[in-house]
């Protein structure tokens, strides 16, 4: 509550499920290994998106990521993968 009251007091109006917010580990095969990712619900949905839309399966762009993310752990390189992507894609003001 005093959180809302603080973002209210500056003139934030902020929405947030807090839902999306919660992290999930996630199993994967990659490079033939298991590995898992603890990812928010936000970052995972995402990141089906963006699968989707390259016309990939989550695997195969978590392995393109993995193969890219030296020396970031594998869930952190996902999350600025998705940052990145989605800034690519938002209209420049």
């Amino acid at each position: 509550m005093a959180r809302n009251k603080a973002a209210s007091e500056i003139g934030l109006a902020l929405s947030l499920d807090p839902g999306l917010a919660m992290p999930k580990k996630r199993s994967l095969t990659i490079a033939g290994h298991r590995t898992s990712i603890t990812l928010e619900d936000a970052f995972w949905r995402e990141l089906k998106t963006a699968a989707t839309e390259m016309g990939v399966s989550v695997t195969a762009l978590a392995s393109a990521i993995d193969a890219a993310r030296e020396p970031a752990g594998l869930s952190a390189a996902i999350r600025v993968y998705l940052m990145t992507r989605q800034r690519r894609m938002s209209p420049k003001g």
